[in-house]
């Protein structure tokens, strides 16, 4: 499974993303997003699904960068033709998948800001080819792959105002909650920031023992915080227990 996270806020964007590949008695890791940086063009692009479809789709979405880089003025238009790439190695692909019993089932989330953009967009886009637009006249954020598990914090916390610092927190404790549940999702996570207007991407890999604080401060203070939840509307509860 695949934990990836983008925020879109007032002031940037925010994005993490697991590395766990396989789970079991031998695991690995492997990088699951893709950063592009050349001028006014920053961008991200996150995938779920399976891993040879994921792996051919960015191949050639690298290599159509590499060739139609300046068509690409604004973000919109790069989902485009990430989409037109995701349908070709449908075309390639989907039928013998299907025959051996596998889903051809990759979605992205894809973020940043192009020269001709107002301002920094994200994007989720579906197996079909499809996309919509994220933070328009909705959560400011999106989850794929693994996401039950960390939308509570989220859907609490995240609103277009948050800063950038605040969103990272957020969505650190997002993951996390995620890893605690869930076995296939894991550590290290890489996490890409962007500032508005910035055309800047800053990407990091955070390691286990980098945030091993972090993780024990969180669990001592979700204990602290219950222990100091009023009471008084279990009074009934335990009462009708103990006159039983």
């Amino acid at each position: 499974m695949t934990y990836c996270l983008g925020i879109k806020v007032k002031s940037g964007l925010v994005a993490i993303a697991d590395t766990r590949l396989t789970s079991g008695v031998e695991c690995s890791i492997g990088k699951k997003v893709f950063t592009h940086q050349k001028n006014n063009h920053s961008l991200f692009v996150m995938c779920s699904g399976l891993r040879s479809v994921r792996d051919k789709v960015i191949t050639y979405f690298k290599e159509d960068l590499e060739i139609n880089d300046n068509k690409y003025n604004k973000l919109y238009k790069a989902v485009n033709g990430l989409s037109d790439q995701l349908r070709k190695v449908a075309d390639e692909d989907k039928a013998n998948l299907t025959k051996g019993g596998l889903f051809f089932n990759l979605f992205a989330i894809i973020g940043g800001q192009l020269e001709n953009d107002e301002e920094h967009k994200l994007f989720l886009l579906y197996p079909e080819g499809n996309w919509i637009e994220i933070g328009e006249d909705g959560s400011p954020f999106i989850i794929i792959g693994n996401s039950g598990y960390g939308k509570p914090i989220l859907n609490r916390t995240i609103t277009p105002d948050s800063t950038l610092s605040f969103s990272l927190k957020t969505g650190f404790l997002s993951f996390d909650s995620t890893r605690v549940s869930a076995n296939d999702v894991d550590f290290p996570i890489d996490v890409v920031i962007y500032e508005k207007n910035s055309y800047n991407l800053v990407e990091q890999r955070i390691e286990r023992n980098e945030v091993s604080e972090v993780t024990q401060f969180w669990q001592q203070t979700l204990s602290s915080a219950i222990d100091k939840i009023p009471e008084g509307w279990m009074d009934k509860v335990f009462r009708q227990l103990h006159e039983a």
